[in-house]
């Protein structure tokens, strides 16, 4: 008996576990085809493709990687904004779509480099690139999924990853 129940519960755990990750997300977007078709098609250049990615009291900005560089191979990233701020760069309390944040799951072509040094981002206990950003340009405001079709969103913790 105490081996059914342990199967049971175990049994129990995983498909809760599961749950969360099933589906099709929350994020809505391309199919898997159609956007690696979009990555290889993509222009070329000096510059980097970012995703904001807004999480509440968090302070880093989002993903960043290069022209036709698959997402799995971006970077979480901490703008560095000496020389240009970030898209979002108001307050926190302003009304909706005007205040920190409102570019969440925004595409951008952005302008700048890495700097080589790492950032630390105390609200998530992390330490991530550091990227100086020049300029930027919006390209979708509604792409849909980052990394998969079945990435969810929450604003209040770390849920879309590379996996």
């Amino acid at each position: 008996m105490r081996h059914l129940t342990r199967g049971l519960i175990a049994t129990g755990t995983l498909l809760l576990c599961h749950c969360g990750t099933m589906g099709s997300g929350n994020m809505g977007g391309p199919t898997l085809e159609e956007r690696k078709a979009a990555i290889a098609s993509e222009p070329t250049g000096d510059f980097f493709y970012g995703r904001r990615y807004y999480i509440e009291k968090t302070r880093f900005w989002g993903y960043v990687r290069r022209p036709r560089q698959p997402w799995s191979k971006a970077k979480l990233v901490i703008f560095r904004e000496d020389k240009k701020r970030s898209p979002d760069r108001l307050s926190e309390v302003g009304p909706p779509g005007q205040r920190y944040g409102f570019d969440q799951n925004y595409d951008y072509k952005l302008n700048g480099y890495f700097t080589g040094r790492d950032a630390y981002d105390p609200n998530s206990n992390q330490f991530l690139p550091e990227f100086m950003i020049t300029g930027y340009q919006v390209i979708d405001r509604d792409p849909g999924w980052l990394f998969r079709p079945d990435d969810r969103y929450d604003p209040y913790r770390i849920t879309v990853y590379p996996r």
